[in-house]
């Protein structure tokens, strides 16, 4: 491998930048594709950067063939991150499954008395505003996003903030009739139906969960399931 090409892909993956190394089977010539549509290194036909890309969005490497050459595309992606919304005693549980099934999670709640750090060992705990926090992390396409604090002065803002952004899942903790009055309340904000068409509420697989463990193990699920399913044709790759 070049110098310059390892020097790099170790320090985007220190950073947890999602990259691409893309190998020359036939010629050994290297390159780094990343998903913003930046490149560096040999020169790539635009079919296999695309192909690339494609890869880090499925978090799948591969083999790729075009014309008479054939590359390997190994995919370096960072964890996918789950943001949750509000301290509650269903994100205790949510936060250590989340953990155990690979994310890097962010529990997020601006009310101090709730965001207690010895209430979530070994998880980053933030006492930012939702919207904020996602801005700041970065809300893409490897990002879930819960919201389980039921007050509408916080968990309506991380809404926004997710509908318009790229992740793979927005979940939001209520009742149907609770999730009503939140899709009226973001419709008056200008949001259409086909944004709010991607939360998930009420949250969770239908499993007939009561205990906060047992809702957060329907949530894990729902994000599983939406997560690892293959998209319907013309749909977007899973993360």
């Amino acid at each position: 491998m070049q110098r310059a090409i390892l020097d790099r892909l170790n320090g985007d993956r220190a950073a947890e930048r999602a990259v691409a190394l893309v190998t020359a089977l036939d010629g050994g010539g290297q390159a780094l594709v990343y998903a913003q549509g930046e490149s560096a290194g040999d020169a790539l036909p635009e079919a296999v950067a695309d192909a690339a890309r494609a890869a880090l969005r499925a978090d799948r490497s591969g083999q790729v063939e075009e014309g008479e050459g054939t590359w390997f595309v190994h995919v370096h992606n960072p964890r996918a991150r789950m943001v949750i919304v509000g301290a509650v005693h269903i994100t205790q549980a949510l936060a250590g499954m989340a953990e155990s099934a690979g994310y890097a999670v962010v529990v997020c709640d601006p009310r101090r008395a709730f965001a207690d750090a010895a209430r979530f060992p070994a998880i980053e705990v933030s006492t930012e505003w939702p919207d904020d926090a996602l801005n700041r992390l970065g809300a893409d396409h490897r990002t879930a996003v819960v919201t389980l604090t039921h007050d509408p002065k916080i968990d309506d803002p991380a809404l926004e903030v997710a509908v318009r952004a790229p992740v793979f899942y927005i979940g939001a903790l209520g009742s149907r009739r609770t999730h009503g009055k939140r899709l009226e309340r973001l419709r008056e904000k200008g949001f259409s139906d086909d944004e709010l068409a991607r939360i998930h509420a009420p949250i969770g697989l239908a499993i007939g969960a009561r205990s906060p463990a047992e809702i957060a193990v329907s949530i894990m699920a729902e994000v599983t399931q939406v997560r690892r399913t293959p998209p319907a044709p013309g749909g977007s790759d899973s993360p």
